[in-house]
């Protein structure tokens, strides 16, 4: 039998070492994830196969690869072996996961619950796609449409639509695409945004009760991006109130290696191939960086609130107001995390973005009661 030589033999554990890094990103984007939400899916039971098998190629390359190597060169080694498996779980791993959501579900309560009237309501955007959601009608002309963060559903800001309801104005709370009951399929960095958006909005100018030059988007986290985003391009969004939002492309994180050196472009780096990977999985386009919407959208008003449990939102927020400092608010949220504040802040936040709203949208007299 012929002698593989070490040479071939080290080329062939690399390729397997490197593959076993592709396929546990993938596996850990799947497995997991729809474990969570979803228990024993076909999908979960096929990405938790992938994952092992990524482990299995893993060790078969990496102890190849060691074993090969002469006992000064493993010190280096093994730190770049381990930073390889890192790099693809924190890239590939959030890529796949986010071009491959697992089902959500709408929850029992309805507007009902809380006495409001509402009714059921399906509409269409541009590319075909039909949305799910409810629609609370308007007592004073201006409606909102509010968007649910990443792998939620309208169930999740349903007290978000209850605040804003109790103030007279019309609330949209619907399914983004591929989430509870809408069509489609979900990107849950929100690149199908400006779609969603801009068909949520001409669903309000076609309600009786709304005046075309009163209608806002208020989202959290994900649905904060997205209501940025479409402001950018439909004139049609009057003001927005984005919670909780950060990035969701590259360019969102360029202050990173401003604010911490060269860990920060490190986290920069990865950013760019994790959306990177994201772009070969959907055929969403990259939508622009937030920094540059809240400049398109000016001098339309903007209301960014940031949790001050995660750091990075108050840096991010400041990053994007500075876009256009005159249009764009920040207000941190003090002892609160992610999408949090109306939980810990009720009152006020109920007052910010109510009387947010009423400047912005220039209600009379301020005015945001029916």
């Amino acid at each position: 039998m012929k002698r593989v030589s070490p040479h071939r033999q080290i080329f062939q554990a690399s390729l397997v070492f490197t593959t076993g890094c592709l396929v546990l990103g993938v596996g850990v984007g799947l497995g997991p994830p729809y474990l969570v939400k979803a228990g024993f899916h076909l999908i979960t039971i096929i990405g938790l196969a992938i994952l092992a098998a990524g482990l299995v190629l893993l060790a078969l390359g990496g102890v190849t690869l060691v074993r090969a190597a002469r006992s000064w060169r493993r010190l280096l080694l093994v730190p770049a072996l381990l930073a390889a498996v890192t790099i693809a779980l924190l890239s590939i791993g959030p890529a796949v996961g986010a071009t491959n959501v697992p089902p959500t579900t709408v929850g029992l309560a309805t507007p009902a619950n809380h006495g409001l009237a509402f009714t059921e309501v399906k509409f269409r955007t541009v590319d075909g796609v039909a949305l799910a959601g409810w629609y609370i009608p308007s007592g004073n002309h201006a409606a909102v449409a509010l968007l649910h963060g990443a792998g939620s559903t309208r169930s999740d800001v349903l007290e978000h639509a209850v605040a804003l309801a109790h103030h007279g104005y019309g609330v949209l709370l619907f399914d983004a695409r591929g989430h509870g009951r809408s069509g489609g399929r979900a990107m849950d960095f929100g690149w199908y945004g400006d779609e969603d958006v801009t068909a949520a909005v001409s669903f309000l100018q076609t309600q009786p009760d709304v005046e075309d030059d009163l209608i806002a988007a208020v989202g959290l986290s994900m649905g904060g991006e997205e209501a940025i985003g479409a402001a950018a391009v439909d004139r049609r969004i009057r003001a927005v109130v984005a919670e909780g939002a950060t990035h969701r492309v590259p360019a969102d994180r360029e202050w990173l290696s401003d604010e911490f050196g060269w860990r920060g472009s490190l986290q920069e780096g990865l950013d760019w191939l994790t959306y990177g990977i994201a772009d070969l999985f959907t055929p969403a386009d990259q939508p622009p960086a937030l920094r540059n919407a809240v400049a398109a959208t000016a001098p339309r008003k903007v209301l960014l609130i940031a949790a001050s449990n995660r750091a990075d939102e108050g840096d991010a927020g400041h990053y994007i107001r500075s876009a256009s400092a005159g249009t764009v608010e920040v207000w941190i949220v003090p002892h609160t995390g992610h999408i949090g504040a109306l939980n810990t802040h009720p009152r006020e936040w109920e007052q910010r973005v109510t009387t947010f709203l009423a400047s912005a949208l220039h209600l009379e007299g301020n005015k945001t009661s029916p």
